[in-house]
């Protein structure tokens, strides 16, 4: 693979509809009203927020997702374009929709409510894999994975390398199929809590091992605690930088782009987790998944 011609990243996954309210003095409990100091209306999901701190690094990156034309969709629709994005490959479909979801966030920490929107498989899918300037493919969720059981075969036919981030879910984190369904995976991104639900192991070096098992290496995100990895038949672990915390949501969607552009380039495993944890760090510091890319470095 020539580094020179083949640098892009597809990032495959669902496009969310964020909404986010902040400033919450308490998580709503049944039967009673809150309300929230802010709101914001934001495109979202693993696959944009990577494929966005990705291209605010200077790696080409192509979303590969499908995408509606409702009213919200629309709403959006300016927000990716200027997100420095390569939308070749939406996959622009009438019968989509985005993902809704409820952001809330308080004390710097956040809850969700979703609503998943069809299917996953984008009809750009061959198309995107056959890209000359592609050099990899970026699985942003467990749930696209197992609708699009080829997709890492696919990747790997066409010459691709590949990575995956389970991103949460109550029920299919705990598929007995899950590491079948992912081998040949290249790069495993990992939070501690999906990690453990894997592996059964409460340490989390002890979890990271577990998984080195399946999965060439390891990037395990362990929030304010930095993050772990095993690369290359080492394990390292570094702290994350103090920094004051706005909005965690997306934060481990940016550790997952400074890890891969790193990654991408060859560089050695404690630059690779550097650059993770210094675009999670970021990250957390503006509200949104991909607020901070609108702030000066």
């Amino acid at each position: 693979m020539s580094v020179s011609t083949r640098r892009a990243v597809l990032s495959l996954g669902r496009i969310y509809c964020d909404l986010v309210f902040r400033g919450l003095d308490a998580m709503p409990q049944l039967g009673r009203e809150i309300f929230a100091q802010e709101f914001a209306l934001t495109p979202g999901g693993g696959a944009l927020i990577t494929a966005a701190h990705l291209a605010g690094l200077g790696r080409p990156s192509a979303l590969l997702a499908r995408f509606g034309a409702d009213p919200l969709s629309a709403t959006l629709s300016g927000e990716l374009g200027a997100l420095g994005l390569d939308l070749r490959f939406l996959d622009r479909d009438a019968a989509a929709g985005p993902q809704l979801t409820v952001v809330m966030v308080k004390d710097g920490d956040r809850a969700f409510l979703s609503r998943r929107a069809g299917h996953a498989r984008p009809a750009s899918f061959e198309a995107a894999l056959a890209w000359p300037e592609a050099a990899h493919l970026h699985i942003a969720e467990y749930a696209t994975l197992h609708e699009m059981s080829d997709a890492v075969s696919a990747a790997k036919a066409g010459d691709l390398t590949v990575s995956l981030d389970p991103s949460w879910d109550d029920t299919l984190i705990g598929d007995p199929m899950f590491f079948g369904r992912a081998t040949g995976v290249d790069v495993f991104l990992p939070n501690l809590e999906e990690a453990r639900a894997l592996t059964g192991e409460s340490d989390p070096k002890a979890a990271l091992v577990g998984l080195q098992r399946h999965f060439p290496v390891v990037a395990l995100k362990n929030g304010e605690n930095g993050a772990l990895l095993a690369m290359n038949g080492d394990i390292l672990a570094l702290p994350a930088p103090r920094v004051k915390v706005i909005d965690t949501t997306g934060a481990g969607d940016a550790f997952n782009a400074g890890f891969l552009h790193a990654w991408l380039d060859d560089a050695n495993a404690h630059d690779c987790l550097s650059a993770a944890i210094a675009s999670g760090a970021r990250s957390v510091q503006a509200a949104g998944g991909t607020g901070s890319l609108r702030i000066p470095a």
